[in-house]
């Protein structure tokens, strides 16, 4: 079984944080994004969307899609549960999983991959060649700040954003908001709530699963002029 995955990029570290919390090893095999290799090549056998992470399995089939890949270590693997327990917890673990995707993540795709040089003819993720559009860049920034709200509100509520355990949905959230701040995109200083649960996420030991995220950030906020 391998894991193609990329230290930057925040899905492939949802995988490894949910991974972590499971304490499950999979083998990596780093892929490189900013050069392309990705949407070029072999990878584009695991998937042809040229999108990470992939998993292949020991039978040469292949997964792809974060939600999917941990689905599928949830079923093989049900302790600690990490989708939810009861029917109203799934179903509000994949709520807040969409919300993560599609206020979250594409706000910060939006911001960072509309203004990051080496990406000026891949404004989509995946094989597509699409130019950057400047204006997405505020538009992003405007959906990470909603974003921000709704998950304050929410744990003003509850400890995680699924009653009292984490859930993917957490992982989720944290890594939005890693790739968020470092899009300098910050957490106001008003949502309390949320910098306290962001402060825990982040010191727990799964959340240091990825020891290489640290210098490839280093390296791309370089590129930015950080």
């Amino acid at each position: 079984m391998k894991l193609y995955e990329n230290a930057i990029a925040p899905n492939c570290r949802r995988v490894r944080v949910f991974l972590a919390e499971k304490g499950i090893d999979v083998p990596g095999v780093e892929i490189d994004i900013i050069g392309g290799q990705n949407i070029s090549g072999d990878y584009l056998e695991v998937n042809p969307n040229g999108q990470l992470p992939g998993l292949e399995l020991d039978d040469g089939r292949h997964l792809s899609e974060s939600a999917a890949i941990c689905r599928y270590f949830e079923e093989l693997h049900p302790q600690p549960p990490l989708l939810g327990t009861t029917p109203f917890e799934k179903a509000a673990v994949q709520m807040w999983e969409r919300r993560a995707d599609f206020e979250g993540m594409l706000g910060v795709a939006d911001n960072f991959r509309n203004r990051f040089p080496p990406f000026e003819n891949r404004g989509i993720a995946g094989t597509s060649n699409v130019p950057q559009i400047p204006e997405l860049v505020e538009r992003g920034r405007q959906s990470v700040q909603r974003f921000y709200g709704h998950l304050d509100k929410r744990l003003g509520e509850s400890p995680y954003l699924v009653g009292d355990s984490l859930t993917l949905a957490d992982i989720d959230a944290m890594c939005v908001i890693d790739f968020a701040l470092f899009s300098e995109l910050e957490i106001p200083q008003s949502h309390s709530k949320l910098r306290a649960w962001y402060d825990g996420m982040e010191s727990r030991e799964s959340a240091r699963s990825n020891p290489g995220l640290t210098a490839a950030l280093g390296s791309i906020s370089k590129v930015l002029g950080g």
